[in-house]
């Protein structure tokens, strides 16, 4: 920090006035508050995991495997898998209560490297990469009723999604409260479209419309490559159930919430998700879905007739929540990242007034707008979670290592060993079944560029070269000044 820092702020006035003294005052700290309860964590993990993916994974997830069997067996797999890496994360989670999600974790199993890699990959592909994605279905489902009949032209899409991402970063920056509300309404909102289509397909399952559930596994094509795929695109429509880690240190009561939102919200989900895909499949062939542009519209024409137009109206509000709670808990990463001087120290900065890490909800923002601008969904799904599950198996190893080499660590949740072991293994098995089966060069950019950030730990983390301080100390001054941002100290008030 530079002289002109507002690290402290400015010493308090001792003087007197009129012959009274004025009250010593007491240091106020200035860390992330404990806002979060059970029901806004159940709502963050349901709110999270449910957006997108559900509308547009399943004819992915049919394309890999081919036929109706394998594909609801996928999305049951899917969910069982996320529940597991959940409840290893919740171990983890109370282990190591600090916000950041795998971040913490590998640094106190692996050291600094790791934890930056993730840092680095995370920051700058993987969770802005995520928030694009999510903010570009969002925009396609609320444009597509101003255009009947064809697409909505890319460049509405696109500033469509651009306008939602700095929506939803102002409203994160603003209050943890408002971006908490704002995702248990929108929560709310999401559940009501699950609740209709689910509905729907058990009242038509009733009916006797079971035909094409007739020989499900027929024509199914079953490949280690096609179910490593299969398994990429129903995992991304789960992506979320970690999401209450990287925000544990503003949960209250984090040993009783973390656990009871994990084994609530997600068995909650994969039930709406087994549901959603049997309804689709009451009112479609797998040949109808896979030639459908949208498949919960396909599926809102051919059972609500003049109400279709609720669907697609509740999907957008699903993944603007999605949105929300992305933003809400990446933000906290790159600020735990910034508060370990693997990033710019002033993202570790809190918002004087707010209490919210400003500069690196801002910062996230930003970069999620730069991927609006490329973006193939499908490809950049694959790629996600093939860079993403590296570091989610990492971070679960990480609990097994931690289990010899950190003994004297306290754990108020403590799994069975052989939970942690599997989900290593099928992460292992996620990461190396597409390379293996159906190498690509995209595959091997991935890893360079993962690998690249070491490069910037050197020179940036490990030396800390002069002229890099010189550059940063200004940037940190003037955005303090601009955003009333402190560090996460405590100072006097």
């Amino acid at each position: 920090m530079g002289e002109g820092s507002l690290r402290k702020r400015k010493e308090q006035d001792n003087r007197k006035e009129d012959g009274q003294s004025i009250q010593s005052q007491e240091p106020q700290s200035m860390n992330l508050k404990k806002q979060v309860g059970l029901i806004s964590g159940i709502c963050m993990i349901v709110g999270t995991i449910i957006g997108s993916g559900i509308f547009v994974s399943p004819k992915s997830v049919l394309a890999n495997v081919g036929a109706v069997g394998p594909c609801l067996t996928i999305w049951a797999a899917c969910g069982v898998l996320a529940t597991l890496g959940a409840l290893c994360f919740a171990e983890l989670g109370t282990t190591i209560t600090k916000s950041g999600g795998e971040y913490p974790y590998l640094m106190e199993a692996f050291g600094p490297i790791p934890a930056f890699l993730f840092s680095w990959a995370s920051l700058l592909v993987i969770k802005p990469s995520s928030f694009a994605i999510i903010c570009l279905s969002f925009a396609e489902y609320a444009s597509a009723p101003f255009y009947p009949g064809c697409d909505p032209p890319p460049v509405v899409i696109k500033c469509l999604a651009a306008a939602a991402i700095v929506v939803i970063t102002v409203v994160n920056s603003l209050s943890v409260k408002l971006g908490s509300y704002l995702q248990n309404l929108l929560t709310a909102a999401k559940m009501v479209v699950v609740a209709i289509i689910a509905v729907t397909g058990i009242v038509l399952l009733a009916q006797g419309k079971t035909q094409n559930f007739q020989d499900s596994f027929k024509d199914s094509k079953i490949s280690v490559s096609s179910i490593g795929l299969a398994f990429y695109n129903g995992l991304w429509a789960y992506d979320g159930w970690n999401q209450l880690n990287y925000i544990t240190e503003e949960l209250k009561n984090p040993y009783r919430n973390l656990p009871l939102s994990i084994i609530i919200g997600i068995p909650l989900v994969t039930i709406c998700y087994v549901l959603i895909n049997i309804s689709y499949f009451t009112v479609m062939t797998s040949t109808e879905l896979l030639q459908s542009q949208a498949v919960a519209v396909t599926f809102g024409d051919r059972v609500l007739y003049p109400a279709s137009w609720i669907i697609p109206l509740f999907v957008a509000f699903s993944t603007i929540g999605s949105a929300n709670g992305v933003c809400f808990t990446a933000g906290r990463l790159v600020y735990v990242a910034g508060r370990e001087g693997h990033m710019l120290e002033v993202l570790s900065y809190i918002s004087v007034k707010r209490l919210t890490p400003a500069p690196a909800i801002i910062f996230h923002g930003a970069i999620a707008i730069i991927y609006i601008i490329p973006g193939d969904i499908n490809t950049l799904i694959n790629y996600f979670s093939f860079a993403v599950w590296i570091f989610y198996g990492l971070s679960v190893f990480a609990l097994i290592v931690m289990r010899f080499t950190r003994k004297e660590f306290k754990r108020p949740i403590r799994i069975p060993i052989i939970i942690p072991v599997i989900v290593t293994l099928i992460s292992i098995l996620l990461v190396l079944a597409p390379i293996i089966t159906a190498p690509e060069l995209a595959y091997l950019y991935c890893v360079l560029f993962i690998l690249s950030g070491l490069i910037f730990y050197v020179l940036f983390v490990h030396f800390k070269f002069k002229w890099s301080q010189k550059i940063s100390e200004p940037i940190t001054m003037h955005l303090q000044m601009l955003l009333e941002v402190v560090p996460p100290e405590e100072v006097a008030e």
